[in-house]
């Protein structure tokens, strides 16, 4: 058995790594449980390993059920072998870029369907879960920015284009979401000591609507940098706000919104040049995959960073059914 100062710090470690399925047993447990199997069935840690079967079984006399490293994760009911699964999670969580299903499938030999299911898989197991505000007294200043992100109107068929433009200047005030009203919002909050990253869908920008995902999750009292939009107005009743004119400057001394702007770029590229297209009900689930590897790209390499999101699959269970919508999503944290 392999010990643990061999543990792979490299794609290319990490294929011979996990070549052997005890092993990738053996790990995605260690990570799952440390302080030993438990059941999943009742919570109990008395239980017996059937080898032959890589699976627990429950000694518990009112449970008495087996289970495996896959039950109750994002791996359940998956016929996928763990070294498959392994293998795509390393690629995932450290290609800045992203990996596409199709790349997926090529290099772990399953089709482009079963690929793509598994990256939204292993995405939901790249959620965050903390309940920790941003800011506060230990934390650095918080820049606050939205983006909107979808297809340019330049790319569609002239009759839809022309429609799209009759419809945004018919509108008797047009406002700053009108004229993206084919996009999908998008709230980010980055606090620049931590360097920590939150984002996520909003219906829409409205003052109602950020400053609820804004008192959600900054700390009362923290400064926050924003720009001049005209819904961070009242903030300066909970936070010390400071604003920059886009207009005019994008940067004001300390107060500016380019880290935000930094990481909007990155996950933009990410979705045009990688993804190349995908559903808004889906916009979610990409931006917890790059929010982890910004919120991850510093203090831990390829190896921990691995780790992390493998520590992170219990409890997480995502069916195709849901994935597509045919069923209303049950994920618990």
């Amino acid at each position: 058995m392999k010990t643990p100062t061999e543990f792979p710090t490299s794609l290319l470690e990490a294929t011979r790594y996990f070549d052997d399925m005890d092993v990738c047993v053996e790990f995605v447990a260690a990570m799952r449980w440390p302080n030993g199997p438990v059941c999943d069935h009742c919570g109990s840690t008395k239980n017996s390993y059937l080898t032959t079967r890589r699976i627990w079984k429950c000694m518990n006399k009112e449970c008495r059920k087996q289970f495996s490293v896959k039950t109750g994760s994002i791996f359940e009911d998956s016929p996928i072998a763990l070294d498959k699964w392994l293998t795509a999670v390393w690629l995932i969580v450290n290609c800045k870029n992203g990996i596409s299903s199709y790349e997926i499938a090529r290099d772990v030999k399953v089709t482009q369907k079963s690929a793509w299911f598994m990256l939204h898989r292993i995405r939901l197991a790249l959620k965050g879960g903390s309940w920790e505000k941003l800011g506060g007294p230990e934390g650095g200043p918080v820049e606050v920015d939205e983006s909107f992100i979808g297809g340019e109107t330049k790319n569609w068929h002239k009759s839809k284009r022309e429609k799209h433009h009759a419809a945004v200047r018919s509108v008797r005030v047009r406002t700053y979401q009108n004229a993206f009203t084919h996009k999908t919002a998008v709230i980010g909050m980055l606090d620049r000591e931590s360097r920590q990253i939150r984002a996520k869908v909003v219906p829409n920008v409205r003052r109602e609507t950020l400053q609820k995902e804004i008192l959600d999750t900054i700390e009362f009292g923290s400064t926050v940098y924003t720009d001049q939009a005209a819904a961070h107005k009242s903030l300066k009743d909970k936070y010390v706000h400071e604003t920059v004119n886009h207009a005019v400057e994008y940067v004001n001394g300390q107060v500016h919104t380019n880290s935000l702007e930094n990481f909007w770029s990155l996950l933009k590229r990410n979705l045009s040049g990688t993804y190349v297209c995908f559903e808004p009900f889906h916009l979610d689930r990409y931006i917890d995959e790059q929010a982890f590897r910004f919120n991850n790209r510093r203090n831990k390499g390829d190896a921990e960073r691995f780790k992390l999101a493998v520590s992170q699959i219990s409890g997480k269970r995502l069916t195709y059914a849901e994935l597509t919508g045919k069923e209303a999503e049950t994920t618990a944290f």
